[in-house]
């Protein structure tokens, strides 16, 4: 286990709901994952703002909160990251620099198409293998920085997690990004992807696909919630079917 592992405040009544559904969504039985997920899962405000306009993402309706407290997996790795993020700019003496290694490969996809740097990156993270936390961290579910996933490997939503600042390493904005916890209806198991917003289009970036490709022509995924660094979204089968949502820019 990771030596800030260890200090892990236990959760308030606030953060536990959505800790355990976060702990379930990776380890209990698949087909009661979506059941328990429902039930824990926050209910959250029911306004929205004017904001900008994405595709809607597998079908659903979404229903937006700031109150990122719940998800404590989350905001503990925001708050690792962004004390371990000076450290890849630190020089290196040791074989396996990774960070460094990790910020000259985002430093050559400067300039180049979205496109492109969205096919590399997650081509990039792909190459690593796939652990499961237990046997990784000693703990059924850990959330790991990109340091963590690049010295150890890790599951899914350590694939998503690392994509992910690497996107906004190379200029994405905040509300272009989000992590989304689904069921794979075809596996029957709980999984973690990254969506990014670009040119209109909601792109699936995936450890199991080996490709970037667009969610709209993905059946299989069923959304619990979304999350970036300022809101999360709660998602539920939508009725009537539309087209696209409307959700809110993060402040500032």
């Amino acid at each position: 286990m990771p030596k800030d592992a260890a200090k892990k405040p236990s959760p308030t009544l606030l953060e536990k709901p959505a800790d355990e559904i976060a702990q379930e969504l990776s380890a209990a039985p698949a087909k009661q994952a979506p059941i328990e997920a429902e039930k824990k899962i926050p209910e959250v405000a029911r306004a929205r703002t004017a904001g900008p306009i994405w595709p809607q993402i597998f079908d659903t309706a979404e229903t937006r909160s700031d109150n990122l407290r719940p998800f404590t997996k989350w905001t503990w790795m925001l708050d690792r990251y962004s004390k371990e993020k000076p450290q890849e700019v630190a020089s290196c003496n040791d074989s396996k620099c990774r960070l460094q290694s990790w910020r000259q490969f985002l430093e050559t996809l400067k300039g180049k198409s979205r496109e492109q740097q969205l096919d590399a990156v997650n081509s990039y993270a792909n190459r690593h293998p796939y652990i499961e936390d237990l046997p990784n961290y000693g703990v059924p579910d850990y959330w790991a920085t990109p340091r963590e996933f690049l010295q150890k490997d890790g599951d899914c939503e350590d694939y998503a997690i690392t994509k992910y600042w690497s996107l906004r390493a190379l200029g994405f904005q905040d509300d272009e990004l989000r992590l989304v916890v689904v069921q794979d209806m075809n596996l029957g198991v709980a999984h973690a992807i990254l969506l990014a917003y670009s040119e209109g289009k909601a792109l699936l970036l995936d450890n199991q696909i080996k490709s970037i490709v667009d969610s709209a022509k993905i059946h299989h995924y069923r959304p619990f919630f979304s999350i970036n660094e300022q809101h999360w979204w709660l998602h539920k089968p939508d009725q009537p079917k539309i087209s696209e949502t409307k959700i809110a820019s993060p402040r500032g």
